[in-house]
């Protein structure tokens, strides 16, 4: 373990994330702590998977690579480098803790009811494909891609910063006391005295140019290697809203590439418009079911008859039950209208045209197909019209303007 100085907290998730300075390296780091004595220990898969994926690769290799597989290749740099492992001992028992080049937001929280000029959008979702990209290159599925895992690299500048500059920027660390509910005393002393607030160190969406386009696919915890390690739907973890159907109708199959693809459909869509495809509020499994049925068409037969609970928002033919009313999902061309292109216009950040719009739409029907096995692959998803016509050039211009 290198010596490192605590500067402020980043977050607020189970996990722990810190921001600190390593004294070694003379760099800024995130320090991610993990719950302690945890018993299934997704950190420690997180730095299995992360070292696996950034393992030297063979430079002779890289030569031989087609245009698609070394675009896949450049999303390494959107990956998170493992800096120091350690085990940190506390009142509760031991944290596992590593320590990766900090970042400044996710783009779930920059993005809240806000929108990303669209060339921005377009290098946001290029460069997400990328990551995953390189992540499927090298063996390894992600698990759990959404906006919330894809976070927003600092500008290098930071680097040059003191601690006492870096509080003048952002602000010291502000803490609050931790109190009872019921206003007693604690009396348990691996309860802290006092927490943390964490600090925001990003900007917001409108605010966002090419330079600031650079991400880091995050939170690896979930991720594993198909040829070493099979992992079930039934011990899927992503978010309702992100998660492939086969996770409800085949929980015994065992997961793969395809389910990435799905979720990074989700994620393109929140990045190009102002509501995420289908709903993170308050949403049951069988209520997003019927939500990718209103928007994508019907099931395959076998799914349809195996879902029990179909009766409570469709007829036998496939209809929608009267009185479901606004919770009638639209078909995904009216999905896209309602929920990406109205929003652009209203806000002027830039609207699709015909032809880019039937590209978009063309992708997002191929890689939401219902049968896993229908998806494109992430190379093919590269090689779309849409990425290879407008994404990528966006990707390029955001790479200039660093």
């Amino acid at each position: 373990m290198r010596d490192i100085a605590l500067s402020t907290s980043l977050d607020t998730a189970d996990i722990r994330l810190w921001l600190a300075r390593d004294t070694h390296l003379d760099q800024y780091v995130a320090v991610k702590v993990d719950i302690a004595d945890r018993s299934f220990d997704s950190l420690q898969q997180e730095i299995k998977s992360l070292r696996g994926l950034c393992a030297p690769l063979m430079l002779s290799h890289l030569s031989t690579c087609t245009f698609a597989q070394q675009q896949q290749q450049r999303g390494g740099n959107s990956t998170p480098l493992v800096l120091d492992e350690f085990n940190l001992q506390g009142p509760n028992g031991a944290h596992l803790c590593y320590t990766t080049a900090p970042a400044q937001c996710n783009l779930k929280e920059v993005s809240y009811s806000r929108l990303f000029p669209l060339d921005v959008a377009r290098a946001l979702s290029g460069n997400l494909a990328l990551a995953l990209a390189f992540s499927h290159s090298r063996g390894y599925v992600h698990g759990d891609v959404h906006l919330r895992n894809v976070l927003v690299k600092l500008p290098s500048s930071i680097a040059q910063l003191s601690v006492e500059q870096l509080y003048e920027k952002y602000g010291r660390p502000e803490t609050i006391t931790i109190t009872r509910h019921d206003g007693n005393p604690l009396l348990l002393n691996n309860v802290p005295p006092e927490a943390v607030l964490p600090v925001y160190l990003g900007k917001y969406a409108e605010e966002f140019t090419l330079s600031d386009t650079q991400i880091l696919l995050s939170d690896f915890g979930e991720s594993f290697s198909p040829a070493s390690d099979v992992r079930r739907w039934e011990d899927c973890h992503t978010p309702l809203a992100f998660r492939a159907p086969e996770a409800q109708f085949e929980p015994y199959t065992p997961l793969s590439y395809p389910s990435d693809i799905w979720s990074l459909a989700t994620a393109i869509w929140e990045i190009i418009g102002m509501k995420a495809i289908f709903s993170t509020e308050y949403a049951d499994i069988n209520r997003v079911l019927s939500q990718h049925v209103d928007l994508l068409g019907p099931l395959p037969s076998s799914w349809w008859e195996h879902w029990e609970q179909r009766g409570q928002f469709f007829i036998e033919n496939g209809q929608p039950k009267g009185g479901r009313g606004q919770y009638v999902w639209p078909p995904i061309d009216q999905a896209f209208e309602d929920g990406v292109q109205k929003y652009r216009r209203m806000d002027g950040m830039g609207e699709f045209d015909e032809e880019e719009t039937a590209a978009v739409l063309d992708l997002m029907r191929r890689m939401l197909a219902f049968r896993p096995e229908e998806r494109p692959t992430i190379e093919e998803v590269l090689q779309s019209e849409w990425m290879a016509q407008w994404v990528l050039p966006d990707v390029e211009g955001s790479l200039q303007a660093q």
